[in-house]
């Protein structure tokens, strides 16, 4: 047997060899596992946009969609070990730009996905699409494969602001996105982003109203923000000050609240039980699998929880998989960290979590964050009791600050 990888290393053993290793006894004692979901990442997409730190890649020619479609499979067939037995609840097909995926791609993927692994009969299988790659027929052919929900990246109706962000759409190819989309699609997301350069109050209630026209059963809205590595930090654009934002998140409460969504989670609004399961499995600290190029995973066994990530570029990522190790980094997560990265996850839920959820999701009892609790509590920013542990009105608003005070000594 091979000793159990600590955390931080960098490389993992095979997935058979490690599933009989992560049975073996250790630091936690989980009662039961959590829901499992599936997370396929898709690396290419037409244009780079100069906000986004995701993993993706402009695409330069012919994309080699049936390579990395053979490496997606390999790399699901070297994972099963880890996750033998368990039902996939909720798929989710991300990127990169999904909808570049030709239909015959997308049910291949779909098809290996039903062959490899048990999807509930109810699964929630949602896809990423751009709606500059919106094709009638094609999504059809999506629908037919077994997608039930889109999530499509609209983020402004606004020309100018299109422009500003790098999107390849503008205003009315996003509104014959949604149009499509409803044709086949009866759950769908529509993603929008806020405070962005240059613009006004006005603009984004401009925004939101069109969104609403629609009745999409979700919404997600993001405030722009500046990450590292990304175009816009190297050359940030003017930005409404916190103000004028404060303004704008105040505006979408109300309107949003108007329109009968709920607001459940930091930037996800939903109409009554149309919230995003995948998500709330991931704020639930739930387990999933990711496959794909950088995909990320998380992953439970009785006595311990680890972590994984696949090699992030696409043909660094094709190579490995076929080989049987698409996984590039692998760490066990230490009690230490369990309780952070429980109440990280957790405390985005406007609702938060069944108090129970803590014990059950990370195998150590409350008192493992005690004493953060408690001064937490002590500030305002979290509400408990015997059933619940959720965000404060004031945490909600200092997410960041209540989200620290977990972090380990």
């Amino acid at each position: 047997m091979i000793p159990i990888i600590p955390a931080g290393a960098s490389t993992a053993p095979t997935a058979a060899r490690a599933a009989t290793a992560y049975l073996a006894p250790g630091a936690l004692n989980l009662a039961a596992l959590p829901p499992l979901s599936l997370y396929v990442h898709f690396p290419w997409c037409v244009r780079k946009c100069p906000y986004c730190d995701f993993n993706s890649h402009q695409a330069s020619g012919e994309m080699p969609e049936d390579a990395y479609l053979d490496a997606v499979r390999a790399d699901l067939e070297s994972a099963l070990p880890l996750v033998w037995g368990r039902k996939i609840f909720t798929v989710f097909i991300g990127g990169g730009t999904p909808s570049l995926m030709s239909a015959r791609g997308l049910d291949r993927l779909m098809s290996d996905i039903r062959a490899l692994l048990p999807l509930d009969g109810a699964a929630e299988i949602t896809m990423e699409a751009n709606p500059g790659t919106f094709e009638a027929e094609k999504f059809r052919s999506y629908r037919a494969s077994g997608i039930n929900r889109l999530s499509i990246g609209i983020q402004s109706f606004n020309p100018q602001h299109l422009k500003a962000l790098g999107r390849i759409h503008d205003g009315e190819q996003a509104r014959r996105a949604i149009e499509i989309a409803q044709d086949s699609f009866d759950n769908f997301n529509l993603d929008l982003m806020y405070a962005l350069p240059s613009q006004t109050l006005a603009e984004a209630e401009a925004d939101l109203a069109t969104a609403l026209s629609f009745a999409p059963p979700h919404l997600s809205m993001y405030h722009l923000t500046m990450e590292p590595n990304t175009e816009f930090a190297k050359y940030p654009p003017s930005l409404p000050d916190d103000d004028a934002s404060a303004e704008m998140q105040d505006m979408i409460a109300a309107r949003t609240a108007a329109a009968g969504f709920r607001h459940y989670e930091v930037s996800a609004y939903a109409q009554p039980g149309r919230e995003a399961r995948h998500n709330l499995n991931y704020w639930q600290f739930g387990d999933y699998l990711g496959v794909g190029a950088g995909a990320h995973s998380k992953l439970s066994f009785p006595h311990r929880v680890i972590r994984q990530a696949r090699y992030k570029m696409p043909v660094a990522y094709m190579q490995h998989a076929m080989a049987g190790n698409a996984v590039h980094q692998e760490n066990e997560v230490g009690r230490n960290e369990l309780g952070f990265e429980f109440m990280l996850n957790a405390m985005r839920l406007t609702a938060g979590v069944e108090s129970r959820m803590f014990a059950e999701r990370t195998g150590m009892g409350l008192n493992a964050i005690e004493r953060r609790l408690d001064a937490a509590e002590a500030k305002g920013l979290v509400y408990r009791d015997h059933m619940v542990i959720r965000p404060t009105e004031l945490g909600q608003r200092f997410l960041n600050d209540l989200q620290e005070m977990f972090l380990p000594d």
